[in-house]
């Protein structure tokens, strides 16, 4: 019986160190909040006040992906991309639609331009989709006066 009630309050001592802990470290890592954060609602109610509205996002998925052969350097190799284009609010979505054979034209000359090499690393492919983006925001500004998409996606990609 005295071994069982030695168990309990050792037992009983350690869960109380344990609570005891947590309710200080709660404390120290929460107590400092309340003093920071009407400065902390006032800046996010002026960058929210400044900022713009931002329009939904919409996906243009190109109807059929983009299959091209690339040089290599001891062979050359086919390529498969399937692609889709964000862009911000409804009249943007409704000309990227408008213009998708000249996307797609546009994107297809981007992509007649790169090399296995650029095209093995992640950081070959960014540069590729960036290069892309430019020159479908660039035909876009010619074509509609406004560059309407916003991002170029990589959504399947396939190298043999």
């Amino acid at each position: 019986m005295a071994m069982g009630k030695k168990k309990l309050m050792l037992i009983s001592a350690v869960a109380v160190i344990v609570i005891l802990a947590a309710g200080i470290g709660f404390w120290l890592l929460n107590g400092d909040d309340a003093k920071e954060s009407p400065q902390v609602a006032a800046t996010v109610q002026e960058n929210t006040a400044s900022s713009a509205p931002v329009m939904s996002a919409y996906y243009v998925v190109l109807p059929q992906p983009f299959t091209f052969n690339v040089t290599g350097d001891t062979r050359d190799r086919v390529v498969q991309i399937k692609v889709q284009l964000m862009v911000r609010g409804d009249k943007n979505e409704a000309l990227a639609k408008q213009h998708i054979p000249l996307i797609e034209s546009t994107l297809l000359q981007a992509f007649g331009v790169a090399t296995v090499e650029q095209l093995r690393s992640p950081n070959g492919r960014d540069q590729l989709r960036q290069q892309a983006l430019e020159a479908v925001k660039a035909t876009m500004v010619k074509v509609a006066g406004t560059p309407a998409v916003e991002r170029v996606l990589f959504t399947g990609f396939v190298m043999q």
